[in-house]
């Protein structure tokens, strides 16, 4: 997705930007910063291993618990393989630990060039999947830490382990390596040239091959628990947009992420929906990559499911899709979304109002017979509802709606806008202290006055906001500490409530 506009610039672009639809689909980004990032509880970065192998082969006997610190850092150095396993055992174990566990200590120590050595001793299975263990939990830790399981040389080795014949030690790989792809982009600069960020990790996991292997695991018949795994690593490998996944990267992910959501497990359903919302980010063409997968149908299906972790990243995914070419939204528009919307505008949670009306603004945004369809599908009453009901962060976004269909109704379209009963709820936000809201608020009413008066029904429209306390609120604003607020003010009394 394009970089967001400011307030500032959004309001510019809003006021300028006249009625051509080609300039109109250029502005569809038209939300908050917030509103676009994924909170945090909403998809999980990185995960630690922190329960204990069911699997026989990778049974002990608990004596490793016992070793101290340096008895670990002895044992992982040793030559002697039967020291180096209950070691490394023992190391993985105290890195599993829920709380406090001494990734510093192990980092510090220099145990991580061993432990990626270990990786690489086929014939002792039980060792890779201690040491995979252990570096999963690494790098489940600060940016640092799993900078430091990369510097070690740990991804190569990981990924050849995509292949073992042990499916414990698989899936250890495909957790460690979902850990590394999951960093967030660094916020400072580093001169190291390895010190990396989340797009450098992500880059150097799909460079050295993972993601064909990848699929070879969710086509393979796995159990549950490993398959959300993969998936949740395959969600990891879209995250990211500076830069994005490289296009023949995405291409050979979306046929496995169109069959994960066929999928009945909600886990799944949910970090396939995520990978989905970040690949829909981006340009117009990478909005072009997912909808050519034809996931649309599927994804508008899930914006009725009761299940929050699947209805967010499905919503976000189709109101980033909305963004895109007047092409692409009438194909959301196709696969039912406008159907959904009123359900999700009245939905308990805020959040998903708001994105709800966000997706909608963008809609609105888009030629008449794309805004028809919102008329149509009867949504300007919840619209209306929205305006005078929601908290203010949704109603913030459900101006801008008003104001993106203001712009590109036809006068039909108009006239029954303003006989939805919009005016009120609108002229009522007047009096909120973010001047930007109230700008674009006289903003609206100029251009429907305007237009009004071209038809020679501005008289009985001037009545209507006098009656609804429009002109009172109108002319205290001519008094507004914000001179902006207050020149416009002044313009609307003058120009149409003068006589």
């Amino acid at each position: 997705m394009p970089t967001l506009d400011a307030p500032e610039e959004r309001l510019r672009k809003f006021k300028y930007r006249g009625k051509d639809t080609s300039v109109r689909r250029q502005q569809r980004i038209a939300a908050s910063v917030e509103l676009r990032k994924a909170k945090k509880d909403e998809q999980t970065l990185k995960r630690r291993n922190i329960t204990d192998s069911t699997d026989p082969l990778f049974s002990s006997d608990g004596n490793e618990a016992h070793l101290t610190l340096d008895e670990i850092i002895q044992g992982v150095n040793s030559s002697d393989p039967i020291l180096c396993f209950g070691a490394t055992q023992a190391a993985r174990k105290i890195l599993s630990r829920e709380k406090n566990p001494p990734l510093k200590a192990i980092i510090e120590a220099g145990l991580i060039p061993r432990l990626v050595e270990f990786l690489k001793s086929s014939f002792h299975p039980h060792l890779q999947f201690e040491a995979a263990w252990a570096l999963t939990n690494i790098a489940s830790g600060t940016s640092d830490d799993t900078r430091a399981v990369v510097k070690g040389g740990a991804i190569q080795p990981l990924v050849e382990l995509l292949s073992s014949p042990h499916m414990t030690v698989c899936e250890q790989a495909v957790w460690a390596l979902g850990n590394i792809a999951g960093e967030p982009p660094a916020s400072i600069s580093h001169s190291d040239p390895l010190a990396g960020d989340g797009p450098e990790f992500r880059d150097l996991i799909i460079s050295s091959n993972a993601i064909p292997h990848l699929l070879a695991i969710v086509s393979s018949t796995i159990p549950i628990t490993f398959l959300r795994n993969v998936t949740w690593t395959l969600s990891n490998l879209c995250r990211n947009k500076n830069p994005y996944p490289s296009k023949a990267a995405v291409k050979q992910m979306l046929p496995a992420f169109s069959l994960l959501l066929r999928h009945h497990d909600n886990e799944i359903l949910s970090d396939t929906c995520w990978a989905l919302s970040y690949l829909t980010e981006g340009c117009n063409e990478r909005i072009g990559q997912v909808v050519d997968a034809g996931v649309l149908p599927r994804l508008v299906e899930f914006m009725s499911s009761m299940e929050l972790s699947i209805l967010t990243p499905s919503l976000r995914t189709v109101g980033n899709i909305v963004t895109g070419t007047d092409h692409q939204t009438q194909m959301a528009i196709d696969a039912g979304m406008l159907k959904v919307l009123p359900q999700l505008l009245k939905h308990p949670k805020s959040s998903i109002q708001k994105e709800a009306m966000w997706a909608l603004s963008n809609v609105a945004a888009g030629p008449r017979h794309h805004i028809q369809q919102l008329v149509t599908w009867n949504l300007l009453p919840p619209l209306v509802a929205v305006l005078k009901n929601a908290e203010f962060k949704v109603q913030k976004e459900a101006v801008w709606t008003v104001a993106n269909f203001a712009i590109g109704a036809s006068v039909t379209q108009l006239s029954q806008l303003v006989q939805s009963g919009v005016l009120g709820p609108l002229i009522n936000l007047l009096t909120i202290p973010d001047t930007k809201v109230v700008v674009i608020i006289l903003d609206i009413i100029t251009y429907i006055l305007q237009e009004a008066d071209k038809l020679c029904e501005k008289e009985s429209l001037c009545l209507m906001i006098e009656e609804l306390g429009g002109l009172d609120r109108i002319e205290a604003l001519q008094l507004h500490v914000n001179n902006q607020i207050a020149q416009m003010a002044l313009n609307i009394i003058e120009k149409h409530f003068g006589e």
